[in-house]
């Protein structure tokens, strides 16, 4: 049902670019409309961000538990 992690790491940046790309086309005033959290854009410009921040903060954690069991 998930798609595999090479699939997320190319769909969610193609769909954070067309949502940023027809936010850009319908919204009118578009460089100010991203700062509001109901727009389109906001959420376009948040995921790629959250996405690797995310990663890193899971892959810190678990590297923080297995130096603790080891040492």
């Amino acid at each position: 049902l998930l798609p595999s992690l090479p699939t997320l790491t190319v769909l969610v940046p193609l769909l954070s670019l067309a949502g940023l790309f027809y936010s850009a086309s319908v919204d009118e005033n578009f460089p100010q409309g991203c700062t509001s959290t109901t727009s389109l854009c906001f959420y376009s410009l948040l995921l790629p961000v959250t996405v690797p921040v995310y990663v890193f903060f899971h892959l810190w954690t678990w590297m923080g538990i297995k130096l603790f069991r080891h040492n």
